[in-house]
């Protein structure tokens, strides 16, 4: 496969990593740059193994997922999104059980739910009998990249928008989430 198309493919992938991380540099109080990386460990982990999911399922996984992987998406976002907006609205005195991106359950379902679409794509490469290692690092790479970028800006968007971030970050989500749903519906 050309490298330019992978490059491409990759950076396709991390958008929706992107989106989210920028929703979650919204709501963390002082962002940090481990705070950055961490939450781009987790959705560059995901995407590239995802992708290696994918490849290895071939066929059958292709199957079974696509016909309900937007909607796995979807849900999961709209939960999270939800979540957030309701905790955005509560009372301010509960601060502790705000939500929190950096929590290690929130993490996993943040990382799952925005590299759904990397199965897909790994299934592609093992229909094409491509080669799997360069496309799964250089995926999950451009995930982490753009997650740490994505992290930082959202600590801009924080600072501007200041006490209902959370709201924001949880609308961002939502928005996400359909716009995956849509795209799957209506475009696919």
């Amino acid at each position: 496969m050309d490298f330019i198309i992978l490059i491409l493919i990759a950076i396709a992938l991390a958008m929706d990593a992107f989106a989210v991380s920028i929703s979650c540099g919204i709501i963390i109080k002082e962002v940090k740059l481990k705070h950055a990386l961490k939450i781009a460990f987790f959705t560059g982990f995901f995407q590239g193994f995802f992708t290696f999911l994918g490849w290895l399922g071939g066929i059958y996984i292709a199957y079974l997922i696509s016909n309900f992987d937007h909607w796995i998406a979807f849900v999961l976002l709209v939960v999270i999104g939800a979540k957030m907006i309701y905790e955005s609205i509560k009372s301010n005195s509960d601060e502790d059980k705000k939500f929190n991106p950096l929590k290690f359950s929130v993490l996993i379902l943040l990382g799952i739910a925005t590299s759904i679409d990397a199965l897909a794509i790994g299934l592609s490469f093992a229909l094409l009998n491509a080669s799997i290692l360069v496309p799964v690092i250089l995926i999950g790479f451009m995930a982490f990249s753009f997650s740490v970028f994505g992290v930082l800006i959202g600590k801009k968007f924080g600072q501007v928008f200041g006490n209902k971030v959370e709201l924001l970050g949880g609308l961002i989500l939502i928005g996400i989430g359909v716009n995956i749903l849509i795209d799957h519906l209506f475009l696919a």
